[in-house]
This record gives structure tokens, sequence and C-alpha cells, in this order.
């Protein structure tokens, strides 16, 4: 069977790159065609696909002719969220009027059709894979509906695969976000034939827009066993980085003589008190024999206010990192994990490194204190108790054993922890149903 899948960015990448990685290995073919920044060609994980017998990994700008691929991009780009709430919002509208549906709808289709005639012949069983698609997504919704309306008429199963697990126990968590009622940026969910996701909180944002059938629960394909085994093996070299003044390599901890502290921040439009974020860093770094990295989001990190703090810059034991150091390697650099709700540090909870759930510094209820109250940090004594913990009796024995497989088995490893099979049956469950139901 033949999948072809779409890929935006580091999301994408991470959670879906290893149901890629599992079809390809039963034997099946898939096309990769990245539709975000050229940059991520160059992502190690991406590239490992590029090695695996059956793959072709592509940005679509090399697969459209040129001004075919212009056009996609500008229509792409007139109708971002981002840019109409720029600046530049004034122009950007006047050009999506000039650039109505009607005008847009020729280059939809004709990129669609030769993206798909690339990948599919007449006689080919196959399944075409998007993430998450939500109405203020980067790439248009309008696009993806053309692709796969054309995809149904060719016989093909449509899928949206995860581009998160949830890191957030409760709904209210952006600027603006006011009213405790159904997302209506997930009913564009519904032009697919299959919604998969890693477990019953991300299931919910869907489920008033879609029926049962529509939504399959399969466990996270980023955080299983197998993937973290394979993940391991993959994961470049880690760099050097600079906390302070004195050069430092990230590397395995294994040193005793101070206690290494990573701080992971979350995109700008999440609600954070971030004047608490500054107040907390500077603490933390008072203590003697502390090493602290922060790590913006790889998303608009830029645009965070700490981040731009030359006083915390200047402190000779703390460091931003830069996009070059990955957050696998600062988790197996740190001995501690201070979270502002993201995803990542799942991983850190799966291998028992301590992970602390800075809740009070977001307008959030995070999962991991959800499922794990030893985990939060619900004010500032709070930090300063754990920090002086760690540094007099070390970090071992932090979890509540029966929170953290709570946790796992209904976070991580729904129905199981044999996540990737699961995905592939699916994928190939949807490839055999739509060619059968278009004879």
């Amino acid at each position: 069977m033949k999948a072809l899948v779409f890929l935006r960015h580091y999301n994408d990448i991470d959670h879906i790159t290893p149901v890629i990685s599992k079809w390809l290995e039963s034997g099946h073919r898939c096309d990769v065609v990245l539709i975000g920044n050229p940059k991520f060609c160059n992502d190690y994980r991406v590239e490992f696909l590029g090695t695996l017998e059956g793959a072709r990994v592509a940005h679509i700008r090399d697969l459209l002719p040129l001004l075919e691929f212009l056009g996609w991009r500008l229509q792409t780009l007139l109708l971002a969220s981002r840019l109409r709430r720029s600046i530049m919002s004034p122009l950007v509208d006047a050009l999506a009027r000039i650039y109505s549906v009607d005008r847009r709808q020729p280059i939809w289709r004709s990129t669609a059709g030769r993206l798909l005639e690339r990948s599919f012949t007449a006689a080919d069983k196959g399944v075409v894979v998007f993430d998450w698609i939500t109405r203020d997504s980067p790439v248009s919704v309008e696009w993806v509906e053309v692709v796969v309306s054309l995809a149904r008429s060719k016989g093909l199963g449509t899928v949206s695969l995860p581009h998160g697990d949830s890191p957030h126990a409760s709904q209210l968590i952006r600027h603006h976000e006011w009213s405790l009622k159904p997302d209506s940026l997930y009913s564009a969910a519904s032009i697919f034939d299959k919604v998969v996701v890693p477990n019953g909180l991300c299931a919910e944002r869907f489920r008033p827009f879609l029926d049962d059938q529509s939504i399959a629960v399969l466990g996270s394909p980023r955080y299983c066993d197998e993937w973290l085994v394979k993940l391991a093996e993959l994961s470049p070299a880690p760099p050097a980085i600079h906390p302070g003044k004195e050069p430092k390599r990230v590397k395995e901890s294994t040193e005793t003589e101070s206690l290494k502290v990573v701080i992971f921040l979350r995109k700008s439009n999440f609600t954070t008190f971030w004047e608490e974020v500054e107040e907390i860093v500077g603490m933390i770094a008072a203590f003697p024999n502390v090493e602290l990295v922060i790590k913006p989001h790889t998303r608009g990190g830029w645009r965070q206010p700490l981040t731009r703090n030359a006083s915390l810059r200047r402190l000779p034991n703390v460091s931003v990192a830069p996009d070059h150091v990955h957050s696998i390697h600062l988790m197996n650099w740190g001995h501690v994990i201070i979270d502002l709700a993201t995803s990542v540090v799942f991983e850190a909870v799966k291998g028992k490194k301590p992970v602390l759930a800075a809740d009070y510094l977001h307008a959030g209820r995070s999962t991991l204190a959800h499922f794990m109250p030893e985990t939060e940090l619900k004010c500032r004594d709070d930090v300063y108790r754990r920090i002086d913990r760690f540094l007099s009796n070390g970090c071992d024995s932090f979890y509540v054993e029966e929170h953290r497989q709570r946790f796992i088995n209904e976070m991580l490893h729904v129905g199981g922890s044999d996540v990737l099979p699961r995905y592939v049956a699916l994928l190939e469950t949807q490839a055999q149903a739509s060619r059968t139901e278009n004879r």
C-alpha cells in the first residue's frame, strides 16, 4: 500500500515520523512532502526517513512548477491567521478580496492533482495523511479540503494524525480564550475519514464535531517505547552550549558537583505570567552549584519577553538554548526539568527524571499536575523547597509510581504499549476501505 504524508514543522515531524517509519518497516511505500519551512528537510528524523526503502522525501517547492508553487504559497500566506493579526492585515485583507475563493480554486486543484498523480496510480490502494488541521492552521484549510476531496474521488483514504499529546488538562489557555464552549477551530477535522488522537484528552477537542466512529484513540507514537529506543539511536551528537561565560557541552549528566536545571517554555500566544518566570529564574540561579538552561519554544520563541531579557542572560550560570540544541539533548543533560505545560517533557517522565509542573506560572492546568500532583509547583515557596531538596538529597524517588503509571497508561500507552502497529493497521484499513467503497 502507499501513503502520501504532508508534514509542516517540528510538531508534525515529532509525532508522525514514528508512524511513517513503522509503515515503511511493514513493507509499504510512502511519499513525504514537506509543506513548511525548507529547513525542516535537514531535520535528522526527516533525513532518516529518506534512507528507508520505499520512501521518497521532497519539499513541495521541488515538486511544483515555479509559478504554480509561488501561486500556492501566496494564497497560503493570504489566508494565514498570523498575517491577518499583524500590522500587514489591511494589505493582506485587500489581496484576499482580490484573490477570492473562486480565483484561488484553480491553484488549489492544480497543485492537489499534481501531487496525487505523482504518488498514486489508478490501481494503488492508498491513504493521504495530514496532521491535525484547524481553522487557523498556517496551511490553508481550503487547500486541504481540495486535496482530501480529490483523494476520495480516486478511492484513497484520508486520515488526520496527531501533532500533540495534550499537555493541558484545561481548555482556556491562550490569550482571549474566555468561554468554555466547544472550540470551532477543531471543526475542520470533519473533512477527514478518520482523526487519530493519542489519548482521551485530545479526543475531547474533536467530539463536538465528529461522531465516535470518526475518532480513533491509539496512544502516542512520539512517546511509545518502540520509537524512543529508535530515537536514541538516531539523535545527533549533542552540540556545545554556553551557560554564562564558561563554554559547556551538553552531555549525559554524570557529574554531581552541580544541579542542572532546564526550563521549557511555551509559545507566546499561551497566557504565561512572564514576570514571575523571570523571578524564579533569578531565584534558582542564586542557589549555589546550580546551572540553568532556558529552552524557548521552537516556534515563536523569539517573541517571548524572557528570552530578550538582557539581565538574565548576564547571569553566569544561566543560558538560553539556541535552536540547534534539541530538547532531547537538554533532557539528557539536565537533572531536573521545569515545565510550563509542554508535551516535550513526557519523555522525561517515562525515564523517571523529575519534572516540576509550574502551573502557577501560566493560565492552564497541566496534564502532569492533573495525573501526578507531586509534580505541581503552586507558588514560589514550592520552587525554593524543591530546588533545595534536590541539592541536599538528590533526584531519586520523586514520583509516586502509581500516579506515573496511570499517566503513562492513560496518556501515552492507551490500548497497550504496542502503539505503532495500531497506527499502521488503521492506515491499512482506511486505504482498503476507501478503495472498496469507490468500486
